[in-house]
Parts: C-alpha cells; structure tokens; sequence
C-alpha cells in the first residue's frame, strides 16, 4: 500500500476544501481501503467524511432525504424504509456481509468500484479500468459473472452494488456539491457505461461529493415491492442476476410496475422497456415473460454468461408473479 496522509472532516465545507487539495472521500473504507490495500488504485490523500450528515429525514409530501454518510445496516432496519420502501430494505441486507454493512455508508456503496477478478490481479491480468488502452482478459477468459447489457469491447464487468438496483427502480436521485455548488442527478443516470472508456464509471465532477440521497414520495408500487438476487454462494457474493421489482395491480391489469436488474451491466439496470410493455396490461404470467423477453432482445453475452439471459427472464417473471398475488 502507498503511503497516503489522512484527514477527519467534520462539516461538508471542510470536506470540500480538502477535495480542493486532491484528497478523496472515503467512509466506512469497505471498498476504497480494500483497493488501497490490494495495490489496485492508490491515493496520496483521504479524507473522512463518515461524520457528516447520517440521518433521514422526511419532507413535505413523503419524499425522504437519507444522508450519505448513513450505514447501510442502519438504513435497512429503518421503520419507514422498511413499511415504505420493502425492496430497499432487502436489497441492503442481501450485500456483503452484517459487519460490511455496519461499516459501509450510503454514499459509499454507490461510489464502490464496478470490478471483476482481472481488475484485482493486478500482475497477473490486463484491465483497461486500471490502465486505460491496456485490454480487457476478461472478454476471452472467465466470464460467469460479466455484464450482457450496456458492455463494450474495452470492459465487461458488473456494477456489484445490491442497494443501488433497488435505488434505481425507486428512481432516487444523488444530491451532490462541488467546487461549481450543488446540483442533483438521478440514480438510474448517475452511473456510467463503459464504452471506450471503462476508467469513468459516474458522472461525478472532480472535487464533487455525495451529500444524500432522496427518494420519491412512495406509491402503491413501491410499497408492493421485493428484491431477489440469484448467486452462486447463499452469502458475501456478486449476484449472477438480481431484480428490484414494485407492482401495483388495479382490477387485474398493471398500473404501475418498475423494475430494475443487477449482476447484468456496469451499472444498476433499470429495465424500461418490460414497465413501457407491462403497463395497463393483465397481470398474468405470460405477459411478465413476454416484457422480460423484450428487455433482454438486445443482451450480447460472453461465451460463460448466456445463461444470463434466461435467469433475468425468469427472476423477473417470478419476482412479478410473486407481487402480483394470485399468479395466473
């Protein structure tokens, strides 16, 4: 591990003017640590930001602000997550591990690394996520646990964040501030796709921080919710596949759906096309898989991940089916 001066900030102003000096954030440390230790990324400067805002607050009309340096064990047992917001709750609770989640923070967990096994071995294997222009072993090597949707010929790897798929079928929205203030981006736009540039996973500026999260003002569909994320471990694993679904059925047609995958892209994947050909459809099984079928038509899987396709098929059909009630 490279030598590295570390700073506490006690207010976000502080934490700012560090950024300023090239330092980086850092909360529970789960991930950015991990890298740090592994010789995988490196900083010359962190600074803490675990002891800004870590509460939730409610505001006019039922939205919730949950500031970012809240734990994500703490967020998950939260009464008005839990009544309003099911899928979210189950979402955090099926990541890492109960003493990761202790430590992890909100703004962490969206900010961890989208990474594979080759972007670790950092001897051993080529990563353009690491060294930019270097190459991607991952497209002819291993690659169970890669992405189907949204990759490219530079990276293939899988956002691994379980909370941040449940954020983006919520359709939360990041509130960040920075050298040029504050402004806000919406969860499902805030993470990047590779393209040809896998080193820029997110659309955050240079000195910019994440201060809180909001979630919308939950609606029937987001009440009804789960999250069921499919791996090849019962604990402390990526998912193959994951889905944050919400339905709300009126007199047997859907009238509000959403629904968001993991384990399928370098960033959570919010599944627009099977909500835009479910809406004011029967709620029968038959029409899950069909809209299913229809987000996955343009999937490009690797030789070791095709099976994929079916799975998110299937996971979504279920999970829809589950909420629905009376499958038909």
């Amino acid at each position: 591990m490279t030598p590295f001066a570390f700073h506490i900030a006690n207010d976000r102003a502080e934490a700012l003017a560090l950024a300023a000096d090239g330092a980086r954030f850092v909360g529970g440390g789960t991930n950015l640590v991990d890298l740090l230790r592994q010789n995988v990324d490196s900083a010359s400067q962190l600074v803490d930001v675990s002891r800004l805002t870590s509460d939730i607050q409610e505001a006019d009309g039922g939205a919730l602000l949950i500031g970012a340096s809240m734990k994500n064990s703490a967020l998950a047992a939260q009464p008005l997550i839990r009544e309003r917001y099911p899928m979210l709750s189950r979402a955090l609770l099926a990541g890492a591990s109960a003493q990761i989640r202790n430590m992890a923070t909100v703004g962490g967990n969206i900010m961890q690394r989208t990474r594979c096994a080759y972007f670790y071995d950092v001897d051993g294997a080529r990563c353009n996520k690491r060294q930019p222009g270097g190459g991607c072993d991952a497209i002819g090597g291993f690659n169970r646990y890669h992405a189907i949707l949204g990759a490219s010929n530079d990276c293939v790897a899988t956002h691994p964040s379980d909370m941040c798929v449940a954020l983006a079928a919520l359709s939360a929205v990041v509130h960040l501030a920075g050298p040029a203030g504050e402004r806000t981006v919406p969860l499902a736009e805030f993470h990047a796709l590779p393209a040809a540039s896998p080193q820029i996973e997110s659309v955050l500026q240079p000195g910019e921080m994440i201060t809180a999260v909001e979630l919308p003002p939950a609606t029937p569909a987001m009440v009804n919710s789960e999250y069921r994320k499919l791996r090849d471990r019962s604990s402390y694993a990526f998912a193959l596949v994951s889905v944050a679904a919400g339905l709300d059925v009126v007199e047997g047609n859907v009238a509000e759906v959403r629904i968001a995958l993991g384990g399928v892209a370098a960033k959570p994947w919010r599944a627009t096309r099977a909500e835009a050909a479910l809406r004011g459809l029967p709620a029968t099984r038959a029409n899950f898989l069909s809209a299913a079928e229809e987000e996955l038509a343009e999937a490009r899987p690797l030789e070791g991940n095709a099976f994929k396709i079916g799975l998110a098929q299937r996971t979504i059909a279920a999970v829809l089916e589950s909420l629905a009630g009376d499958p038909a």
